[in-house]
């Protein structure tokens, strides 16, 4: 009997394939199955980010110099948990995670201090930030105002994406539609203030963290981002206008053909998408999009095993089309990444992009038979989730009737199952496995922040103006009442040295809090 052999998402793969698939476009066309731009990585390699961000702004702020002087290209920020919903480092729910999965950031002093030293306008920052998402991005455009730079000019990433919080992930703080009213004020908003900076990056990362496969991770991606075209419809937006500015930020694990073909198949199928919501211009119909390989593929066991991972997920990206890459350090199954683990990340993508030979030619796996039938059955498998998820009323709806959840539940179940009983080798974790390990060095992070955060706040709110503060707050729980673009009253609410918990605490008073 033949061996039957299926893909992560249970796409049975043929011994061998032979039939040619006609390929219909070239690079840079409709719909950019091939990619965004004609020329690629021969004009200019992806954007190489580290993702970086934990104790106080000034340790961040001294790892990003690090960074920089090792090559990275843009700035990825990762914010601790009291930050990412809606809570001052002094709150009594901070307690105990002040700084510790990134950087505490509760004021514009904070954020001055996390840049010290960077110019704004001539880097490119990604910002990891959800619920609090507009509060940050307020407090980044406060920031390149203090610096004098040109807001035209200032490019970047803030994630902007909430669905994914419902479905995967859980850091939300308000009910699902004044969170959609935030990040369709923020669209707004930033298509006339700040034209350059990406407005969302609707992601698939989290949803596969959290056990998704890779068509699974597609489908949810593309119809979360589907709700959010919607919304911005509703809202009297133009599509042609803030589509430019939407990004995708999806995970790479370690099936290299099927991650390569679910890259290209997304961008076939977000094409359609757009031009299906009237789309015209070319530059609204492009799915662009960051990666960052699957944490959640990485092991404690044999941890420099991950190094390795980490390479393959590496080609997988590379080779899929993105336009900008985060790669893991070796050792994050264990901690936060130390310098050395960052550096090797880093490395990583400076070899591939520079001595592998894959950025000479673009979209190298192109035409390969396999390749292309693998691209067409994850497209087709993604559009049937699709279709179901449209049947529902949408992803919002899908989301409120716990479907999406149901089947990433039901999906990770299964890989568990398969590693198991043996049908899935992790290698050093169910197979190659060594009796006694040695653990590399651990970064550990001071409880005593949390110290610090509290009487920099006690000094904060001794010094501004705390009138115009009380003043501020009122104004945006009045405007929280109305349709008004709340966007212009945050931005000088933190010029004012307001507090981020303070604006969230004034919404979560008119809004509630998501249970």
């Amino acid at each position: 009997m033949e061996n039957i052999v299926r893909t992560d998402a249970g796409i049975t793969i043929a011994p061998v394939y032979t039939t040619p698939i006609p390929m219909q476009e070239q690079p840079g066309e409709f719909p950019f199955t091939r990619g965004v731009h004609a020329s690629m990585y021969r004009d200019k390699l992806w954007t190489m980010r580290q993702y970086a961000g934990f104790s106080t702004a000034e340790a961040s702020n001294q790892r990003y110099h690090y960074l920089l002087s090792q090559g990275v290209m843009g700035l990825s920020v990762a914010f601790d948990l009291p930050t990412q919903i809606g809570y001052d480092s002094d709150h009594p729910m901070a307690e105990g995670e002040v700084g510790k999965v990134g950087v505490a950031i509760d004021s514009l002093e904070d954020m001055e201090r996390l840049f010290k030293g960077i110019t704004l306008e001539q880097i490119s920052t990604s910002m990891t930030i959800n619920a609090t998402g507009f509060i940050l991005l307020a407090l980044y455009i406060a920031l390149a105002k203090k610096q004098g730079a040109d807001l035209k000019k200032i490019s970047g990433t803030i994630q902007n994406d909430i669905l994914k919080e419902y479905a995967a992930r859980g850091t939300f703080i308000y009910p699902p539609k004044p969170s959609m009213r935030l990040i369709t004020d923020i669209f707004d908003y930033c298509s006339r203030e700040v034209p350059k900076w990406n407005t969302i990056s609707i992601s698939g990362y989290h949803i596969r963290e959290a056990g998704a496969n890779a068509v699974q991770e597609l489908a949810f991606t593309l119809a979360n981002g589907k709700a959010y075209l919607k919304a911005a419809l509703e809202k009297g937006l133009d599509i042609n206008v803030f589509a430019r500015r939407l990004s995708f930020f999806f995970n790479a694990h370690n099936h290299l053909f099927e991650e390569v073909a679910k890259f290209r198949a997304a961008r076939r199928m977000w094409a359609h998408i757009t031009k299906e919501l009237g789309a015209t211009d070319t530059k609204a119909q492009m799915l662009r999009f960051h990666t960052q390989t699957g944490g959640s593929t990485l092991t404690a066991q044999q941890p420099h095993n991950n190094i390795v991972r980490v390479a393959v997920q590496t080609l997988a990206a590379t080779m899929g089309g993105t336009q900008s890459l985060h790669t893991n350090g070796y050792d994050e199954a264990l901690s936060l990444p130390t310098e050395s683990a960052a550096r090797i990340a880093l490395r990583t993508q400076q070899i591939v992009g520079y001595e592998s030979g894959i950025a000479d030619t673009v979209d190298p796996l192109a035409g390969s038979f396999y390749v292309e039938a693998l691209t067409n059955e994850v497209e087709a498998k993604a559009w049937e989730l699709i279709h179901r998820i449209d049947a529902m009323g949408g992803a919002v709806s899908a989301i409120e009737q716990g479907f999406v959840q149901d089947e990433i539940a039901r999906s990770a179940y299964l890989y568990q199952q398969q590693i198991e009983n043996g049908e899935k080798i992790i290698v050093g974790v169910n197979k190659f496995t060594v009796a006694e390990e040695t653990v590399p060095e651990i970064f550990r992070i001071d409880d005593s922040i949390r110290q610090v955060q509290s009487e920099r706040l006690q000094s904060l709110r001794s010094r501004r103006n705390n009138e115009v503060v009380t003043s501020l707050l009122q104004q945006l729980e009045n405007a929280a009442h109305t349709t008004e673009n709340l966007m212009p009253i945050v931005v000088e609410a933190v010029e004012n040295y307001c507090t981020l918990g303070e604006i969230s605490d004034t919404l979560r008073k008119v809004w509630g809090e998501h249970r």
